[in-house]
């Protein structure tokens, strides 16, 4: 199953990109460039997702549809990009992934 989370992807002044998605507090990357930053916060998700699905924790809902900025959002910041992925997310029952994987 997929769903589709909002990841917002930060250009810091003289350095790399960093993500993070509004709906999956703790779960962040970060990339050289902006496919990259694109690619590695898929992976950062998927993994997070494993890692609750295994332990019988819950998959947080995705449930922003947009972000505002403020001000002081942009300190450090060169610009912001919003980009909604589609993430791999594993059945939320522990026992259906742990017989997925056992198969």
């Amino acid at each position: 199953m997929t769903r589709g989370y909002l990841v917002v992807y930060a250009k810091c002044t003289g350095s790399n990109f960093s993500g993070h998605a509004p709906d999956v507090p703790g779960c962040v990357s970060a990339a050289d460039t902006l496919q990259e930053m694109s690619e590695m916060m898929r992976e950062a998700l998927e993994f997070h997702f494993e890692g609750l699905a295994s332990h019988g924790e819950p998959i947080p809902d995705a449930v922003t549809v947009n972000v505002e900025f403020k001000p002081e959002d942009f300190e450090g910041v060169e610009y912001f990009v919003v980009q909604k992925l589609e993430i791999n997310v594993p059945a939320r029952d522990s026992s259906e992934l742990n017989a997925h994987q056992a198969a």
